[in-house]
């Protein structure tokens, strides 16, 4: 079963996942970032670079050549876990207001949820979608600090 960890009360869902894929990054894990919606993707994509004038996040969608040497990668489509089971596990996170295709194949799953209603909504179908696969449940308040 996956574990899957919902931090809820994000001013800002994509600039929040910035800082949380900053110290995924930093701690040398790889990530995986999912949503359907290609337009919030690359507005995604666009944010890592300029959220934080000091940061360097390097990153490529996922059919990108340089995907393989790249450990943080952004998808649109159904993500894909490793297949070596050796292998550095990507965390994945969800960006999407459904939950993604094939997450139960990652051992991780990350779920940042603002304030606005839509988003709590749709967190609140995937918890409910999570919880009744059987997954494992973390609940997080962000702080306002």
């Amino acid at each position: 079963m996956s574990r899957i960890d919902f931090a809820f009360g994000a001013p800002h869902r994509l600039r929040t996942a910035c800082e949380v894929v900053r110290k995924h990054y930093d701690a040398g894990r790889q990530v995986l970032i999912y949503t359907q919606d290609r337009q919030k993707l690359e507005r995604f994509d666009r944010l890592l670079w300029s959220f934080d004038p000091t940061a360097f996040v390097p990153h490529v969608m996922v059919d990108d050549p340089l995907a393989d040497q790249t450990p943080v990668q952004l998808t649109a489509s159904a993500p894909l876990a490793a297949q070596d089971a050796s292998a550095n596990q990507p965390w994945l996170i969800n960006l999407d207001l459904s939950c993604p295709p094939g997450y139960e194949q990652f051992e991780r799953v990350l779920e940042i949820v603002s304030e606005h209603d839509e988003d709590k909504l749709a967190a609140r179908q995937r918890w409910l979608q999570y919880k009744t696969a059987g997954h494992a449940l973390h609940a997080h308040k962000l702080s306002e600090a």
